[in-house]
């Protein structure tokens, strides 16, 4: 079988293809034909060793994918030949606190990801896939559409006629949008372009707010809430867009802690922070249960993921070079098969 991996961390250009054996499931086991991936941002800052952890050398990289089951290993009924299934994004994380073992776990940081022609997983580390869903659709929800499921919930879940601030129109924000909507929110969103604003529009979004023009976006932005405030931030920028955010959110709101886009670091302002009067909540994507709720929500609710581009398996690299690009809107896909 054909796989991806990066034999050198050192950006897109490390990425190689490879010739490997057919894995074979055990004990409670699946063998999966994998027939779509998406790239998380992730994904790119582990090839330029960038990443929050640890990353290691020469693994299959990806986290999130849409396959079918093609054989079953002792001990397998809840999955049959045919069946199509998610990957989740912590294969060991089923529910209640993250498990200490998350970071070894991870696809594409701490063991092989997703990115080749078949894989082997627990039977524990897949969900069904609707078949209201298509491949391609299906691959962006794991990552992207559960944290932003997982952001706008938690201990106070954003209800109708709440309002939650997006920042840019990656895959998570652009997926809070939609997800947003569907729970009835007022979103205001920033980008970094007219054209971007105009989609994010399309999808939702009430308010936009061009962050290059308005530097100090996050004045505006409490400026169309009427002084008040956002009551949610998904925070996917990271240092160089806290202390904005922190300024947009309103007393008792929550910054839901994220990603890390940005590299640059100022420094987060001790009293900005303490005068905010709201709370900060860190996540990392969600469990398995999570993933579940967020199927649900998507399905019932109709969205369709926002996906930019698909490419073939063969120009996996194009992909890569596109998601460090950034000017995509939404997911970027790779069609394996």
């Amino acid at each position: 079988m054909r796989v991806y991996r990066f034999d050198e961390l050192t950006g897109v250009d490390g990425l190689r293809r490879h010739d490997e054996e057919m894995p074979r499931p055990q004990r409670g086991e699946l063998l999966l034909k994998v027939r779509a991936v998406s790239l998380n941002y992730r994904d790119i800052a582990i090839a330029r060793k960038e990443y929050v952890r640890p990353a290691a050398i020469g693994l299959i990289p990806c986290s999130d994918a849409a396959a079918e089951v093609v054989e079953t290993g002792e001990g397998v009924e809840d999955f049959a030949v045919g069946d199509r299934v998610l990957g989740i994004f912590h294969p060991r994380w089923f529910g209640g606190p993250m498990p200490p073992t998350a970071a070894a776990d991870s696809y594409g940081s701490g063991q092989d990801g997703w990115l080749a022609e078949y894989k082997v997983v627990s039977r524990e580390a897949v969900v069904p896939l609707p078949d209201s869903l298509s491949d391609e659709a299906g691959c962006t929800l794991p990552c992207a559409a559960t944290t932003a499921w997982t952001a706008l919930g938690g201990p106070l879940p954003i209800r109708a006629g709440q309002t939650v601030l997006t920042l840019g129109s990656g895959g998570v924000s652009v997926f809070a949008v939609q997800l947003a909507k569907a729970l009835g929110a007022r979103v205001v969103a920033t980008t970094s372009s007219a054209a971007k604003g105009e989609i994010l529009r399309s999808l939702g979004a009430d308010e936009i707010v061009d962050y290059t023009e308005v530097p100090q976006w996050g004045r505006r932005v409490r400026e169309l809430t009427g002084g008040r405030g956002v009551d949610r931030v998904v925070e996917v920028g990271g240092p160089a867009t806290i202390d904005q955010s922190l300024r947009a959110v309103a007393q008792g709101g929550e910054v839901t802690l994220i990603g890390f886009l940005s590299r640059e670091n100022p420094g987060v302002d001790f009293f900005l922070l303490r005068n905010s009067g709201a709370l900060t909540r860190s996540i990392t994507v969600g469990h398995r249960g999570d993933l579940q709720n967020t199927i649900r929500a998507v399905t019932a609710a109709h969205i369709a993921p926002v996906i930019d581009e698909v490419y073939d398996f063969d120009d996996a690299p194009s992909a890569f070079t596109s998601i460090a690009e950034a000017r995509h809107v939404g997911k970027i896909v790779i069609r394996v098969s």
